[in-house]
């Protein structure tokens, strides 16, 4: 299945902002989206791997600023909203990557990990939806959320919580969708080009409301190379 719409300039004089913008998902989203003629907004918590994603949007003839910013935080978005504004005088549309995970299970997490985790994928998307609908009536946001693959207990209230964010958004009037990838990120744009087809597909429509579950092709098994015997 294929979500790719619209001409290389569909997003052409569009503001788009795209969080964890130097990893995985949404370093993808992001290229995709240059390539689409958005201006991007490319929001993390490392300044050097924020300005390195941006340096390669920017060689690929794209627009792109790093701008370090925590959103877990609501007054970092809200600080990061208004330096948006501040420079290109709209933000039009938000791709929020709300997929981190624990290294450990959920049986062995404190609940400051619990909370942590939650804060990150949750606690981070409801602040966001209710930043738009208070000071940016219009602008979108498409949420990237935990990858399917991943069945460990702690993960499915989090998905839950998420898709009632959407729905409620939805009743809101406001522009709410999410992807869920199939798995995580492989980092490589060729297999994990699905979900930005996806993100750049409700980017270019009016469409609301939406959970997509994306399939994507299995990420290559690591093969260790064969050592003779002695």
């Amino acid at each position: 299945m294929t979500y790719a719409l619209g001409t290389p300039q569909s997003l052409a004089g569009k503001v788009i902002a795209v969080t964890a913008a130097d990893q995985g998902y949404g370093r993808i989203v992001s290229t995709a989206l240059a390539r689409a003629g958005a201006s991007l907004v490319l929001i993390g918590n490392n300044s050097e791997t924020l300005a390195s994603a941006a340096s390669t949007i920017e060689l690929l003839g794209g627009e792109a600023i790093p701008l370090k910013a925590d959103v877990t935080v609501p007054l970092d978005f809200v600080s990061a909203q208004s330096r948006i504004t501040q420079i290109f005088g709209a933000l039009h549309g938000v791709v929020h990557v709300a997929d981190k995970r624990a290294s450990v299970s959920f049986t062995s997490m404190s609940e400051g990990e619990w909370m942590e985790l939650f804060n990150g994928n949750v606690k981070s998307s409801v602040g966001i939806a209710q930043i738009i609908a208070r000071r940016l009536p219009g602008t979108w946001l498409t949420i990237i959320g935990p990858h399917l693959e991943d069945r460990s207990l702690q993960v499915y209230p989090q998905r839950g919580a998420l898709r009632g964010l959407v729905e409620k958004a939805q009743q809101e009037d406001m522009r709410v969708n999410m992807v869920l990838p199939e798995r995580a990120s492989t980092g490589e744009e060729a297999l994990d080009a699905p979900v930005a087809e996806a993100v750049l597909a409700l980017a270019v429509t009016r469409l609301r409301g939406n959970v997509l579950e994306i399939p994507l092709e299995a990420a290559p098994k690591l093969r260790l190379p064969d050592v003779p015997y002695l």
